[in-house]
């Protein structure tokens, strides 16, 4: 994927469909970052903790 696709998605100038969604957010975890759900203090994300609680960083 591009990253004027990418750009084009953030400005709402294209929606993407969901299996680009799924495809982005695999990416995502795959490069060592996990998303946190909203649980009254918003949605996120951060990078994985590893084994030895050092935070993963690529």
């Amino acid at each position: 994927m591009s990253k004027m696709t990418l750009a084009d998605f953030e400005t709402s100038k294209r929606s993407p469909y969901p299996r680009t969604l799924a495809d982005i957010r695999r990416a995502l975890e795959a490069a060592g970052l996990e998303f946190i759900p909203e649980n009254g203090g918003g949605a996120g994300i951060r990078f994985r903790q590893r084994t030895d609680g050092t935070n993963e960083e690529h």
